[in-house]
């Protein structure tokens, strides 16, 4: 489960450093499918589309988290709830954010779908068209 873990690690890191992005991506298989609100994506592609934009928008971030823990009932997928993600924007405004993420791995484990739940409804709203 140390990928769940690194998947935090490596995210908090991708913004300005390169080999940290490379790193993080390679967390995830080629099928990523991701869920933003309720907003399904698949593919590396926009999984990769997604990431730059986020960081494009963003100065800093930090993820605080419980603990990755396995779902009941769903095979090879866990969950953890996490707090404090505290970022600033490129605009200057700062902002929090909660919510849990959902996770499961693939036979090689990879991510293969990652669900973010915020608990803001429209956490995600600027990324629904990648």
């Amino acid at each position: 489960m140390k990928i769940l873990e690194d998947y935090f690690h490596y995210y908090d890191l991708a913004k300005d450093d390169e080999k940290s992005r490379e790193r993080l991506i390679s967390l995830f298989s080629e099928k990523i499918e991701f869920v933003l609100n309720g907003d399904r994506k698949q593919g590396m592609n926009s999984w990769k589309s997604f990431l730059n934009m986020f960081f494009e928008g963003s100065l800093e971030i930090k993820h605080m988290y419980e603990g990755w823990k396995p779902v009941p009932r769903e095979p090879d997928t866990y969950q953890t709830k996490w707090a404090a993600v505290c970022g600033k924007k490129a605009t200057g405004e700062v902002y929090t954010l909660t919510g849990v993420d959902k996770a499961r791995l693939d036979a090689e484990g990879k991510i293969v779908y990652l669900e973010n739940i915020p608990d803001t409804a429209n956490a995600f709203d600027k990324y629904k068209n990648i």
